[in-house]
């Protein structure tokens, strides 16, 4: 789960991390309300949606001339009008790709005067299992076009779990970042306030870009970025409140609501597979034989009827899907169970595009027999590379060239 810039600055506030003033605004009403409640003479409005690269963004309706979705304004008119033109407007960055999202919220902070920028953050490192820290000098840039150009300026630490952080932590992040004298002291005492904020929040990212020296000397979080660990979600109803479901592909919200793990992609070839990493090698061989999936779906290992057809309503909803692979591999999940559910589902959601289904694991027998019986246009393939060929053809057949 991810949240808003603001709503990241003020928990992470509650952790004793310095970040600008600031105040949230749903309206230009309260954007100009906000401004006023601030002391000037300079603010900063800023977009928020859940996506980086905000400052670079242009905004669709407007011309390529208009300013992005962070703005510098010198009075409280300007504020409103700055806002007035963001609210409701399309925002295209890096990360939102070509669609854009819409700007439904907007974060009015106090202006400040940087001397400087850095990077900093905390992130689950996958390879070691550990909470890593990353920081570099090169702040207010793409960490990734960083990574790519300078990777020597990037310094990555890791935390050993059996003694969490420690003070050489925030010495060594200081050094990282050039600091010294009170400056470094500062790094010292915001870094175990960031890692205090990521355990108990199970935050799975913090990061800060930029992290800034500005004109008093001090260290301020100019940016935040979190998100949070999902599997941990139910130790902390306070901040699955902080929700903006208004940021979420709707059909991965309707997954959710059945327990399956469903991201929206942008092919044309339906998957529906039980495992992680069989949905990932799924998609692989789709690609290998020329097709585009157009959603990873992980139904799990216990998939219900009920399951199964909630999986196929959530795949056809996507108006780009123009065939179906079934990729079933039965352990703990029988075939024949899962070929009831794929014979009741397509009668239920009147299935009017290809289905190619590949069967293998226990009772795969029965739950073939199942399919071939069930009188639906349902195609059976032998493996895994045999279903992927064959749905890529089924749909090149339906999409005119």
């Amino acid at each position: 789960m991810n949240i808003h810039e603001y709503q990241a600055k003020e928990l992470l506030a509650k952790f004793g991390v310095p970040v600008p003033a600031g105040h949230a605004a749903l309206s230009v009403e309260e954007a100009v309300e906000a401004a006023n409640r601030l002391p000037g003479p300079l603010w900063v409005v800023k977009s928020q949606i859940h996506a980086g690269g905000r400052g670079k963004g242009r905004f669709k309706e407007l011309g390529p001339d208009a300013q992005g979705g962070v703005r510098l304004a010198r009075s409280v008119d300007e504020v409103r009008d700055h806002a007035a033109e963001m609210f409701g407007k399309t925002l295209v960055t890096v990360q939102t790709g070509p669609e854009g999202k819409q700007v439904q919220r907007l974060y009015i902070t106090d202006g400040v005067h940087i001397v400087q920028e850095f990077y900093l953050a905390l992130l689950v490192e996958r390879s070691t299992g550990r909470i890593a820290i990353v920081a570099s000098t090169e702040g207010g840039m793409d960490i990734e076009k960083v990574a790519h150009d300078t990777p020597e300026k990037i310094v990555t630490l890791t935390i050993d779990p059996a003694t969490g952080l420690m003070p050489h932590h925030g010495r060594a992040v200081a050094s990282a970042l050039r600091l010294e004298g009170d400056l470094a002291k500062q790094a010292g005492k915001l870094l175990p306030r960031l890692y205090q904020a990521f355990v108990q929040t199970d935050a799975s990212q913090i990061e800060i870009n930029p992290l800034a020296i500005v004109g008093d000397g001090q260290l301020l979080v100019l940016d935040a970025k979190v998100g949070f660990d999902s599997n941990a979600e139910f130790r902390h109803p306070d901040l699955n409140q902080l929700r903006d479901l208004s940021e979420e592909e709707p059909m991965e919200i309707e997954a959710s609501k059945h327990d399956l793990a469903y991201i929206k992609l942008d092919g044309n070839i339906g998957c529906m597979v039980n495992g992680a990493g069989l949905a990932m090698a799924t998609m692989d061989i789709i690609k290998l034989e020329g097709g585009e999936p157009a959603n990873f779906l992980d139904v799990g290992g216990g998939a219900s009827r009920e399951k199964v057809t909630a999986a196929f309503k959530i795949i056809l909803s996507d108006p780009s899907v123009k065939g179906i692979l079934v990729n079933i591999f039965g352990g703990i999940m029988r075939c024949d169970i899962i070929a009831e559910g794929i014979v009741a589902a397509a009668r239920e959601v009147d299935l009017t595009v290809p289905l190619v289904v590949r069967l293998e694991g226990t009772n795969v027998q029965q739950g073939k027999d199942i399919l071939a019986m069930s009188g639906l246009p349902i195609v059976a393939a032998d493996d895994l590379g045999d279903a992927a060929r064959k749905i890529v053809a089924e749909v090149k057949q339906e999409v005119p060239a």
